[in-house]
């Protein structure tokens, strides 16, 4: 049976499914301007992103605020990201809901980890140095735990997606799958709910979210998801690493 997670108050008591805090409450103390917790309102002009072109070469760098920002004429900077699917050891896929305090796409549900490798000391961050970093921070699993060679590099999707407007995403995603029993205590102010979904249970699970999902979780669950989630056994067979896929972002 699958056992749901949340961080605010518990609702569908009736149904046998559960959802619990999934970290500490974000501190009354803390002042949220504009509904933005102050890391991530800091973080839009201290993390310097990777610019990059259609095909994924890296051409210089912006602000976090500068490649999320919806221009007059809807355009977005292009910038590398990374999205990591968790699995644990008997093949549950992690999913998550973002909290309503995050910049881009908040209350929306999404894969485990979504993010952007920096430029950092003078080069280009790494994506499974990035990844290994955001899931520490996000998901709270230790560094020692997550062995990079354990991350599996399956392809890059190219995608815009004009957001609420304001805030948007223009991306070449670079897809990660990782599987193994990690220690997961997220951090709630990224995280407001939290589950590993069974693989047969995952279509019914869907329509009872309370909230849409992210449109690069969409556009990978609708094209590659069961493909990839039916052979987490050989994945690197089925990795397309040279490859950037432009799919649509379809209900």
């Amino acid at each position: 049976m699958l056992v749901r997670q949340i961080t605010r108050s518990l609702w569908n008591t009736l149904k046998v499914e559960k959802r619990f805090l999934a970290s500490e409450p974000i501190k009354p103390e803390q002042e949220v301007i504009d509904n933005i917790e102050p890391v991530q309102e800091d973080a839009l002009d201290k993390d310097i992103c990777l610019l990059v072109d259609e095909k994924d070469n890296f051409i210089g760098t912006a602000t976090k605020r500068d490649c999320h920002k919806v221009g007059p004429d809807g355009n977005i900077l292009l910038h590398r990201a990374f999205s990591v699917f968790l699995f644990n050891k008997r093949g549950d896929m992690f999913l998550q809901r973002r909290s309503s305090q995050k910049v881009t796409y908040p209350d929306y549900y999404t894969n485990a980890c979504c993010s952007h490798p920096l430029y950092i000391d003078n080069k280009p961050e790494d994506i499974i140095t990035a990844a290994r970093r955001r899931m520490n921070h996000e998901l709270g699993i230790p560094l020692d735990q997550m062995d990079p060679e354990l991350f599996t590099f399956l392809t890059r999707v190219h995608y815009h997606d004009p957001g609420d407007g304001v805030w948007g995403e223009h991306e070449i995603d670079h897809v990660l799958f990782y599987q193994g029993d990690l220690t997961v205590k997220p951090n709630s102010d990224e995280i407001s709910e939290y589950c590993f979904v069974p693989k047969d249970e995952f279509n019914a699970y869907l329509p009872t979210l309370e909230g849409p999902i992210t449109p690069w979780f969409n556009m990978i669950r609708r094209h590659r998801l069961k493909l990839w989630w039916n052979n987490l056994h050989r994945l690197k067979e089925l990795a397309e690493t040279d490859k950037i896929h432009q799919f649509r972002n379809e209900k």
